[in-house]
């Protein structure tokens, strides 16, 4: 019992002479030199993560140079394909930095898939702005066989077809159920009136499915009679599945 006392009374003043030897040397180098000495703190930096963009705050800035990136990519893909595509000549058409592209975009694959959501989202903004004010029914129905007419004629939808196969039908494919859903959104006010006038209540979606297939097989398959035949054929289609005609006259 003793000798457990005096181990412990031993280690107390160890502990103590270590203590006032470290205030000591501080001491003396403080006297020496005339300067308090700085007491280092340990500072702990987080290494970047690969493949991860870094979040940046929204404004007019960041937001006008993501969409010069994105437009960008539309004529790099255009050019070269989606799977050539090279980040410098993006970089290099858009009038930004790798630096700067690398805080918007983690990789070549987060650049695709985020210029495939913005394909999507002007094209159905676009149309909402353009028939969503139309309030007739049958004027809007119009309204949308003119723009869907307008934006094949327009759009590149055929050249990228061509240029990258592999990443249209994959951008086709990751439209369509969204875009059936947009269609009946916006002929919400042609659906009620058909439905009105006709005593049934018609199938929204197999019709707005119908109407983008066959708007999809005019991408693949274009008519060559050089004819914008497009409005022709949708209306004589959206009167076979809501009033049931199907004649047909030869050319």
């Amino acid at each position: 019992m003793l000798l457990n006392r005096g181990v412990g009374m031993l280690d107390k003043e160890l502990e103590g002479t270590m203590v006032s030897t470290g205030k000591e040397e501080k001491g003396s180098a403080a006297k020496k030199t005339g300067k308090r000495v700085p007491v280092r703190k340990s500072v702990t930096v987080q290494a970047p993560v690969p493949g991860k963009a870094r979040a940046v705050k929204p404004n007019r800035r960041s937001e006008e140079t993501i969409t010069s990136i994105l437009q960008a990519t539309e004529e790099v893909v255009l050019r070269s394909g989606a799977d050539r595509i090279s980040i410098l000549d993006v970089c290099k058409l858009a009038g930004v930095s790798r630096g700067t592209f690398y805080r918007y975009f983690s990789s070549q694959e987060d650049l695709l898939d985020t210029f495939s959501r913005h394909k999507r989202d002007n094209f159905h903004q676009v149309l909402m702005n353009t028939i969503g004010t139309v309030e007739e029914p049958e004027a809007r129905l119009n309204a949308l066989i003119s723009f869907i007419d307008d934006y094949l004629e327009q759009s590149r939808a055929r050249r990228l077809l061509v240029v990258a196969p592999d990443y249209a039908l994959g951008f086709f494919r990751r439209i369509f159920h969204d875009s059936i859903l947009r269609f009946q959104d916006t002929l919400d006010i042609v659906f009620d009136d058909w439905d009105a006038k006709l005593g049934v209540k018609l199938d929204r979606e197999l019709i707005c499915e119908m109407i983008i297939r066959y708007v999809l097989s005019e991408v693949l398959v274009p008519e060559n009679t050089g004819r914008r035949l497009l409005p022709a054929r949708v209306k004589r289609l959206v009167a076979s599945l809501t009033m049931g005609s199907t004649s047909r006259t030869r050319r």
